[in-house]
C-alpha cells in the first residue's frame, strides 16, 4: 500500500506571539511523515509572515514553506487558497492547523490515523465529545452556550449526529476535497460549517474524534451573532434542499448519522 502524502496547512492571522510555537508542537513522527508543513499569512497586521520565516531559516526546515496572502482574503478566503495549494501539489491528505495554537499539534496522530486506513473522507477534532472537559479547558460559558445551541438546531437541520459544528480543527482526503465546490463557498467563518453540510450532501464519510480544549490569550476574531445566523441560514437551506428531494425521489437522500468513533456514511 503505498503512503498517502500528506500535507500540514497552517493558517495564520495576526499570531506572532503563537505561530512558531505551533509549529515546533508538531509531533516528530508526524513531521517526519508529512510531505510539506505550508504556512499561509492571511496579509497579518503584525509581523507573522516574517516570524515564520525567521523560525525557518533558523532551524533549517526545508518541508516548511511560508506564505503570504498579498489581500486578506478572510477566514474561509485563506482555506481555499490552502486547499487549492494542496491540490495543485498533489498531495492525499491535508490537516488544518490554525496558528494561534488553540488547536492542539499534538492530536495530529489521532486526527490523521481514519484518513490514513481509509476509514474517512473528513475527519475533525471535537471539543465537545466530551462536553465538561471544553470548560476545564477555559472555554468561556457563554461560547459553550451557543455551541450547544447551534450545535442542536443544526443536527436536526442536518439530520448528522454531530457533537459540534464548530471546532476548526480540520482534516480532509483530497479526493473528497475535490468533490466540494469550495471555491463558491463564504469566504468569511461559516465557511466550516458550508464544508460540513457538502460532504453530508454527498454521503462522505465523516469522523469526530476528541480533542483537548485550550483557550489562552489568542484573539477570537469571529463575531458571534452574525456568525450564528449565517450557520443557522446554511443549515436550514440544507434542508430545504434535503426536503425536496427526499420528497421528490424518496430514499434518494438518506442522510446519515454520526456519533463519537462512528462514521457519517458507509
Amino acid at each position: 500500500m503505498t503512503k498517502p502524502r500528506i500535507g500540514i496547512f497552517i493558517i495564520a492571522y495576526n499570531a506572532v506571539n503563537h505561530l512558531n510555537k505551533t509549529i515546533a508542537r508538531i509531533p516528530k513522527d508526524v513531521y517526519d511523515a508529512v510531505e510539506e508543513i505550508f504556512v499561509i499569512d492571511d496579509c497579518s497586521q503584525d509581523n507573522s509572515y516574517y516570524a515564520a520565516l525567521g523560525y525557518k531559516a533558523e532551524y533549517g526546515i526545508d518541508k516548511l514553506t511560508i506564505h503570504r496572502n498579498q489581500k486578506n482574503q478572510g477566514y474561509g478566503g485563506n482555506q481555499k487558497v490552502g486547499y487549492q495549494y494542496a491540490i495543485d501539489r498533489g498531495l492525499d491528505i491535508v490537516a488544518l492547523v490554525h496558528g494561534d495554537g488553540q488547536y492542539a499539534p499534538e492530536a495530529l496522530p489521532s486526527l490523521l490515523e481514519p484518513l490514513i486506513n481509509g476509514q474517512a473522507d473528513m475527519v475533525f477534532g471535537s471539543r465537545m465529545s466530551t462536553q465538561l472537559s471544553a470548560l476545564k479547558g477555559g472555554m468561556p460559558l457563554y461560547k459553550f452556550v451557543g455551541n450547544r445551541i447551534l450545535t442542536v438546531c443544526q443536527n436536526y437541520l442536518s439530520g448528522l449526529h454531530l457533537s459540534e459544528y464548530h471546532s476548526g480543527y480540520r482534516l480532509y482526503s483530497m479526493a473528497a476535497l475535490k468533490q466540494i465546490p469550495f471555491e463558491s463557498f463564504t469566504n468569511t467563518w461559516h465557511f466550516d460549517t458550508q464544508i460540513i453540510l457538502a460532504m453530508a450532501e454527498r454521503n462522505l464519510r465523516i469522523v469526530e474524534r476528541p480533542i483537548p480544549t485550550y483557550y489562552g490569550d489568542e484573539i477570537c476574531h469571529v463575531n458571534g451573532l452574525p456568525y450564528a445566523f449565517h450557520c443557522l441560514a446554511t443549515s436550514w437551506q440544507f434542508y430545504r434542499n434535503r426536503r425536496r428531494k427526499v420528497l421528490s425521489y424518496p430514499g434518494v437522500m438518506d442522510i446519515p448519522r454520526l456519533a463519537g468513533e462512528r462514521v457519517a456514511a458507509e
